[in-house]
Parts: C-alpha cells; structure tokens; sequence
C-alpha cells in the first residue's frame, strides 16, 4: 500500500477492486484512501475521506457505492460519507442520530444499513439506526437488548441479524446473542463462550462459525457453530 496503516477497512467493489480506507499511522488518523487492482497487484491512490477515522464500518450498497460510518476520530463521529468507485470521490451524507465507534454496519436484503451498538465516547450503547440509501436518511430502530461493543453482526438467508458477544462495561465480556427481524430484538441461544474481537463466518449450509477473540486477559482459540 501507498500508507501503512491499521484499524483501518477493506471493501471489495463490484468490479473487483479493493477499497482500502482510513486507519492509524504512527499515532496519526488517516482519512487516504487507495485502490488494489488485481489484476496488477498495484495499488493506487484515490480520493480522500471527508474526515479521517478508526473503528469506523465500511460497507458496499447494492448500487456500488461504499458508506463508511462512524467511527472514532479524538472522539465518536456520528458523520457519514459515501464512495463513488466511477469517480473516486466521497461526499458527505445524512449523519446517524448519534456518534458512534467499534459498532456494526450490516447491508440487508431490501438494501438497507443496520448500526448496533458501539461505544459512544462515555457508554456502550444498545441502540440500532437504519440507513435508507434512497433518501439518505436515518432512523431509529428496535434498540439491542444488551449494550454491545466489539461484538459481531451476521445478516442470515431469511434476513434476520445474528449480534454475537462483545463487551458491555468494564471488563464485563458477553457470551449472549440476539437476533434482529426488522425492528424486534429476541434473545437467542449463548455463546460457550464469552468474547470479544472475535470473527462470524457465514458459512455456505447457513450456519455461523464464531472464531477466537479476547476474554478475561485471555486470547481465545475456540470456534463455535450457530
């Protein structure tokens, strides 16, 4: 890459590229952004982010653009920008209701975004907003039962959204799970284990393998099935 950088996200765009955005760099927030091509296994440059950020969510809209949300930047952003792969410019659009970090962007099947959680500067919070991509808007929806951070979103075939783990408080690391159907939250089975920082694979016979993680100063090794 043309930066070093970490905590940064990768999009993979309908023609195939890579979108590689923002991160860290030696203590400094990055808002760069470049392009791999594989087919010359080159990076390029490409237009900037409006703001530079960390632990922010990028994600690509079923038109092709990326929406890159949140974050954190000497603080929670509740700012909100869009990618545009034929131009490679961003321009602002409609800020979530609240800043927020290390959250979730989930894209669902009627092409809607869905943030859970996340920390808010002061507070984990368990509130979810949509991002209708039509109007560039958002709004509140049915608020997690347990206020998450670090945790994981996995939008399932039916569409539902499967939230795993995560911290909520000091040290207080979850092993509980809920399910999304639009705009209802319900407890479902827990983890074996609690974690945090851990991975959720959609696996092709719908299943969803949970790896790793971090729980209670400990690096995890354990996978699990949902």
């Amino acid at each position: 890459m043309n930066n070093e950088r970490q905590l940064h996200a990768a999009s993979v765009l309908s023609d195939g590229r890579v979108l590689v955005t923002g991160g860290l760099s030696n203590y400094a927030y990055l808002n760069s952004a470049e392009l791999y091509n594989p087919s010359t296994g080159i990076c390029t440059v490409t237009g900037s982010m409006n703001n530079p950020r960390i632990y922010y969510t990028a994600s690509v809209l079923f038109d092709g653009r990326v929406l890159v949300t949140g974050g954190n930047n000497n603080g929670a952003l509740n700012s909100v920008e869009l990618y545009y792969s034929s131009s490679g410019t961003w321009t602002a659009t409609g800020s979530m209701n609240i800043g927020r970090y290390s959250h979730t962007a989930s894209v669902l099947l009627d092409g809607k975004v869905l943030v859970t959680g996340g920390s808010d500067n002061n507070n984990y919070v368990n509130s979810a907003e949509l991002y209708d991509p039509s109007t560039e808007t958002w709004t509140f929806t049915g608020s997690m039962n347990i206020p998450r951070n670090y945790h994981t979103a996995s939008v399932l075939s039916d569409g539902r959204v499967l939230v795993t783990g995560g911290v909520s408080g000091l040290s207080n690391f979850l092993n509980s799970a809920e399910l999304y159907d639009p705009g209802i939250w319900t407890v479902t089975d827990s983890m074996n284990e609690a974690r945090q920082l851990h991975t959720a694979s959609i696996l092709s016979d719908g299943t969803i393998l949970v790896t790793g993680g971090f729980n209670t100063n400990y690096n995890l090794n354990s996978a699990e099935l949902f």
